[in-house]
């Protein structure tokens, strides 16, 4: 079908379109939803919105009215353009926010004329309080007559500023304004960044909309779609134009499932597709690819949209996908949806050729039954930058003038004087406290005063605006001594040979770790944070407050810190056999015997288990895997890396309603399918932890065949079958009684349930490990051990469980529980009698 037929195709499509899709406002009712016409003297109705404007919206303010005026035009191309408000000074539309969380800020301009000022030679910059959305942006250099712009911000504040400057001597100016919210969910927190690292924090940046296309099908428009979206058709953007075949259902064929609603896409673009077509090459295994001119200097966020409605049966349609020259995976719908017309998608990070351009292609699987391949939308989206840009490299606070956070600096003033006559009252206060402990502090040596990250670098401004975000305190109140000593950086720099790169032990989002050694002989691990990582300075902050709370055998301690040089710096016991991952697979290290790595895996559950439940309020991990089970020299299992963790939920409360973060392969798919986040969360995570000290291979390997890539799924079909022992690492091959191995099977099968609370907990895991654990000792083997381990109990001395006692470990303030063998308190008496027989 040549190009000319496919535009005529879309022109019928569009007329039907508009008897077939539902309605925009059908689905989803934003809290905070404005659509303003800037200038304009009346209403505007535009593409079924009616446009309210900025002078008669209550809930929107301008500031520095005085700073510009109004111009109009009935030449303008759609009503929406017909008026503009433009700006001789930095002006401010503050947005007044119900309901915290992403939004999107959509902005249209038209170089109107009859304004005095050449507006198409205008220079446009526009920011938030945060971010630089558009940066010197000019219609010299844009070949359209008008242009609109869709971006997505994360709002934490009651109020959004949007902020206009005139650039270069110039004026600015602006049509219309929409600011409307996202639905929950909407976005994800992380996603796969090809080739197969997870980026994290999507849902902190600002996203820019380049493209969202409608593959195979018309335009729609925002009244057909239920959050007001604008999706293209893809025509322009084929690499080969005949190598596409455009397919099309009726849309009410389309069914949706409890993880995609109308709100992902609407059902018109899940009902169009390209196909593969004839693009007139020898080989019919050719892909269809689109090509697309980006930004070389970011990163791209990506949502491929599917949906099977060329297949007659399941199991049929089996294809590839690339981004770039990386590989996306092997698409099959099947066994995503189980079903056919249900749609899917996936979500990727990827970057541009050096010249550019991003690529996107689908083809068929070579080993598939039909030679065939589907793609149904796609969207493209510019994450912001290092300096939480948008356009350019210079941060807000480069362009923002001082004036125009005049408002804001007389808060921040008046704010800093109540905030200095509170601290005197309390300074008052807590005086005799003070003269009292004084001579017992200098016993202990230097304590921890309020920390700010980073000390008086440039990335504490940056702290202390993240931390005005989130409700809390800009600076760390250490008052007691679980942080330990005080290093110098000089302490730190021998230690570490100046950071010497031989001595690197691993890097994350928050900077790089590296071995030490202490004047005393002692070995440490140095965590180093990195001013430069947004993301890593979070989880820096997160790990902080968590370690200050908790100590216990089974939970990497902190040795120190140092706050010198603009450097933030952490110091932790040594872990002299790194992390369990190490011994499993991916090195030379001996194998583990089984009994070790039951011990391994019944320390890991302690340490969890203690954060569940020895506190006065629960600690969900929320990123347990091999890499954060490290091992000390007498291999006693310790969980490490704190930096994703999260108050669990209160008694009155079910779960934590929370953006997704994790790891790939551990993540529980109910919290990423519902962002509901509980304890069970984590017993999911430890479940499949579980199947790789059996196996000794990944979470996730793409390189194997399509059933065996994901550890839980692929155990799980042998352990329902009865036949873990098939898949078992070689190494443990006869060596491993057959009923602790049966115990560790249903242990784990329980802990990767679909539903949580289907999945046991943690105290309930830790039970049944030490139960496999006896079995293996003893060679104790029950001739047909149910599920229910509390019928071989009896007789049972478990030792782990003798460590329990009446104490109570608080976590808030100075009291927080020191002893390092202090097990969970907070266990029932049933628990207890189950433990202990004569208890009955």
């Amino acid at each position: 079908m040549g190009s000319s037929e496919k535009l005529a195709t879309l022109m019928v499509g569009i007329i039907v379109l508009g008897h077939m899709c539902c309605n925009s406002n059908a689905g989803y009712t934003p809290p905070d939803k404005y659509l303003i016409a800037c200038g304009s003297a009346h209403d505007v109705v535009f593409q079924g919105q009616t446009y309210v404007p900025d002078s008669k919206h209550s809930s929107v303010k301008l500031s520095n009215e005085a700073g510009s005026f109004v111009a109009s035009s009935s030449g303008a191309p759609f009503p929406i353009y017909q008026s503009a408000r433009v700006f001789t000074q930095t002006t401010t539309y503050e947005f007044e926010i119900k309901q915290k969380g992403l939004h999107w800020i959509r902005v249209y301009f038209c170089p109107i004329a009859n304004s005095g000022h050449d507006l198409k030679s205008a220079s446009l910059t526009v920011v938030t309080e945060n971010f630089v959305l558009l940066s010197n942006f000019t219609f010299k250099s844009y070949k359209g007559s008008y242009v609109w712009k869709e971006f997505i911000v994360n709002v934490d504040l009651d109020s959004l500023s949007l902020n206009f400057i005139p650039s270069n001597n110039s004026v600015a100016f602006v049509n219309a304004i929409e600011v409307v919210s996202i639905p929950d969910g909407l976005i994800p927190d992380q996603a796969l960044a090809l080739p197969s690292t997870p980026f994290n924090g999507i849902s902190e940046q600002a996203l820019e909309t380049v493209y969202r296309l409608n593959m195979g099908g018309p335009l729609i428009t925002p009244q057909n779609d239920t959050l007001g979206r604008i999706w293209q058709n893809d025509v322009q953007y084929l690499h080969v134009d005949s190598s596409a075949a455009n397919v099309s259902v009726v849309p009410s064929t389309i069914k949706y499932s409890a993880t995609v609603s109308p709100n992902v896409a609407p059902n018109w673009v899940y009902a169009t597709a390209e196909t593969m077509g004839d693009a007139n090459v020898a080989d019919s295994n050719f892909n269809i690819t689109w090509v697309f001119n980006v930004d070389p200097d970011f990163s791209y966020f990506l949502r491929v949209h599917f949906c099977d409605i060329v297949s007659k049966s399941l199991n049929l349609l089996v294809f590839n996908l690339y981004i770039n020259s990386e590989s996306g995976g092997s698409i099959d719908p099947s066994s995503f949806t189980g079903g056919l017309a249900v749609p899917f998608y996936r979500d990727f990070v990827a970057n541009s050729s050096d010249s550019g351009l991003l690529t996107v292609s689908v083809g068929p699987d070579s080993e598939a039954e039909v030679g065939q391949a589907i793609l149904n939308g796609l969207e493209i989206m510019k994450i912001s930058n290092d300096v939480r840009s948008l356009d350019g490299i210079s941060p807000v606070e480069h362009l923002l003038p001082k004036s125009a956070s005049r408002k804001k600096s007389i808060s921040i003033i008046i704010g800093s004087v109540a905030g200095g006559v509170a601290a005197t009252l309390v300074i008052l206060l807590f005086g005799c406290c003070f003269v009292s402990r004084k001579s017992k502090t200098s016993q202990q040596g230097q304590s921890w005063l309020p920390l700010p990250l980073y000390g008086n670098s440039l990335t504490m401004t940056k702290m202390s605006t993240n931390s005005q975000k989130s409700g809390t305190a800009s600076c760390i109140s250490l008052a007691s001594t679980n942080f330990g000593r005080f290093f110098s950086f000089q302490e730190i720099m021998d230690a570490t040979n100046k950071f010497d790169e031989s001595l690197l032990l691993g890097v994350g989002g928050f900077g790089r770790v590296y071995k030490g050694t202490l004047e005393d002989g002692t070995k440490v691990a140095v965590k180093r944070g990195n001013p430069r990582s947004e993301q890593g300075i979070a989880e820096f902050r997160t790990e902080i407050e968590m370690l200050s709370k908790l100590r216990h055998r089974h939970l990497v301690s902190l040795i120190g810190y140092c706050d010198e040089r603009s450097e933030m710096i952490l110091v932790y016991e040594y872990m002299a056999n790194g992390p369990l991952r190490s011994h499993l697979y991916g090195t030379d290290l001996p194998s583990l015997s089984w009994k070790q790595r039951l011990e391994i895996c019944i320390g890991a559950a302690r340490g969890l288990h203690y954060l569940h439940t020895g506190a006065s309020q629960s600690i969900i991990h929320r990123d347990v895997k091999t890499t954060n089970i490290l091992l000390d020299e007498n291999y006693v299992a310790k969980v490490a890396d704190f930096g994703l963790s999260k108050t669990g939920p209160s008694l009155d409360q079910t779960h934590v309603s929370t953006a997704v973060k994790g790891s790939f392969g551990h993540l529980d798919p109910e919290y990423f399918r519902r962002q509901q986040l509980t304890e069970k969360s984590d017993v999911y995570s430890f479940g499949v932890v579980l199947m790789e000290v059996l196996c000794c291979r990944p979470a996730l390997n793409p390189v194997l065949p399509r059933d065996q890539v994901n550890i839980a799924e692929w155990a799980m079909t042998w352990q329902k079958k009865g036949m873990l022992d098939r898949i078992m690492d070689s190494n443990l091959v006869d060596k491993v009684n057959s009923a602790s191995l049966k115990k560790f099977g249903e242990t784990a099968e329980k802990c990767l349930a679909d539903h949580g609370a289907d999945r046991p907990s943690m105290g309930d895991v830790l039970w049944n490990l030490e139960y496999a654990l006896q079995l293996e000792e003893t060679s104790l083997a029950p001739t047909e051990p149910d599920d229910n381990s509390t019928n071989h109990i009896q007789g049972l001395q478990l030792s782990s469980f003798e460590q329990f006692d009446n104490s109570t470990c608080i976590v808030d303030g100075a009291n927080s529980c020191t002893d390092d063998d202090g097990e969970d308190a907070t266990t029932s008496a049933v628990f207890s009698q189950l433990v202990n027989p004569r208890g009955r």
